[in-house]
Parts: structure tokens; sequence; C-alpha cells
């Protein structure tokens, strides 16, 4: 059995494809989603979706939104969203690096919208680091 997913963000379709098995990040955490899966509706954090179409998993970096699942199909609607094999592992490692030094900055000057800010673009950059295939903590 399998699934169809699809992942719309508002100017493009990401990904729309037939997978095995998904796993989401959803606000509660990760969700694991198979065929025959009941019918849900979750709010997705910041991070990484794994879909895997055949023996191979993909990394998709989702930057918030919601799934749906129903009937086998599984429609992720996020405000954006990268394959992880089109994202530049040592770009998105600076990226990470250079977010992680404004939070700290940030968060020295106690400046709770730039902390919030900083947080925001701490978790988009080490969404798209884990996605390439990098490993952030």
């Amino acid at each position: 059995m399998t699934l169809t997913v699809r992942v719309i963000t508002p100017d493009k379709v990401v990904w729309d494809d037939v997978v095995q098995e998904v796993i989401l990040p959803s606000t509660t955490g990760q969700m694991g989603i198979l065929s025959n899966h009941a019918a849900l509706l979750t709010a997705l954090e910041i991070g990484v979706m794994r879909v895997r179409p055949g023996k191979d998993w993909k990394n998709i970096a989702v930057m918030g939104g919601f799934a749906e699942v129903e009937n086998n199909e599984v429609k992720v609607l996020v405000n954006s969203a990268e394959i992880g094999d089109n994202i530049d592992k040592e770009v998105a490692k600076t990226e990470y690096s250079q977010a992680q030094a404004k939070l700290e900055e940030a968060s020295r000057s106690g400046d709770a919208p730039k902390q919030l800010q900083a947080t925001q673009a701490v978790k988009k950059a080490r969404a798209r680091f884990q996605a390439a295939g990098g490993v952030a903590n």
C-alpha cells in the first residue's frame, strides 16, 4: 500500500508523489504516517519532513503549516518548503551558524522581540541544514 503526498506552498507544489511512509514534524513531536492511517489534521512545526518513495528516504525542510491525512492522501500546506537534495549543505551550515550567533547576541541584549525573531531564524536554518544532510542539535 502507498500514500499520495503533496507538499504545497503558497506559490508552488514542492512534492507530489507516491510514497511508502511519511514522518511529519508535528507540533507535538515526530509523527509517522503509513497506509490506511486514520483521518487526521495536525499543525506542523518548522522542521524536517521525511518521505520514503522507495528504499531511500528524502528530506524536505518545511517552515510550519498543517498536514491533513485522509484516504491514503497526505496534504501538507506550509509557508515554504525545500527538498533537501536541492539545498547546498555548506551554505546551510554557514547560515545555521550565523543564525545561532544572532540568537546569542539577541539573548544578551534582553530584547524579547529580537530574541523571538532570532529563535525562528535558528529553527529555519537548522531545518534547512538537517534536510541537506547536516547534523544540527
